[in-house]
């Protein structure tokens, strides 16, 4: 008989931990990295202990079930960030409802959600979703293609450009796992060089935060290690 998930703030204060650590050792400052819970999958009550445990960044990947838990919790102060695949007959939904998208890698879809985002909101923050690797599944654009997404984002009213994002295929080793964070770091350096103004690399999970911070993640995004596996 399976029972209910219950969060434990213990696993929070080690991903902290963990996080503050791998900053160091980069020279890097431990707040420059903001931890995103990826909380799909994860009851109302789970994400609310969470928050009141001092998580402020919570990643759904599924619209419906999301959409379901920010209505349950417009009573915190959460920060809302979709790091799933945008579907075109979801983006109004998301549009309205996070503060954050990840994963734009379509200029249909941009521009979807520049047109949804409604206009009492500050302009909805979005990244770039970059393929570093072969794999046919998931979703992103290859990084010859960034450039001109990049150009177009940034010309849309609704939407704030802020950086780029990835999902490398898994591997073993601090050095194995650097090389594609590497390769972000480069491509939005080379986008800066060109006048764009990104501050946010999201990259790196459970298993290879340390890598991705050490290559300079600003957001790392944790599920199994803040909320234990699931059921």
């Amino acid at each position: 008989m399976l029972t209910a998930p219950q969060f434990s703030p213990d696993r929070l204060i080690a991903v902290t931990n963990r996080i503050a650590a791998a900053a160091r050792r980069a020279g890097r400052d431990p707040a420059s990295v903001r931890l995103l819970a990826v909380s799909k999958q994860q009851p109302v009550d789970v994400v609310r202990a969470a928050a009141d445990a001092g998580q402020i960044d919570f990643g759904e990947n599924y619209a419906q079930e999301a959409l379901a838990k920010v209505n349950a919790l417009r009573d915190l102060p959460i920060t809302w960030h979709f790091i799933g695949h945008l579907q075109a007959n979801k983006t109004r939904e998301i549009a309205a409802a996070f503060q954050w998208v990840h994963t734009l890698d379509r200029p249909r879809i941009a521009e979807r959600l520049n047109a949804q985002r409604p206009h009492h909101a500050e302009p909805l923050n979005v990244l770039l979703q970059v393929k570093l690797g072969d794999e046919p599944t998931k979703g992103g654009m290859l990084p010859a293609d960034v450039p001109a997404l990049a150009e177009l984002v940034a010309g849309l009213p609704r939407l704030r450009l802020r950086g780029l994002m990835c999902i490398p295929e898994p591997t073993i080793g601090e050095a194995a796992q650097r090389e594609p964070f590497r390769r972000l770091r480069q491509l939005l350096e080379m986008l800066n060089a060109r006048g764009h103004e990104l501050d946010t690399l999201s990259m790196g999970m459970s298993d290879d935060l340390e890598a991705a911070v050490a290559e300079g993640a600003t957001i790392v995004r944790i599920g199994t290690a803040v909320f234990g596996p699931r059921n």
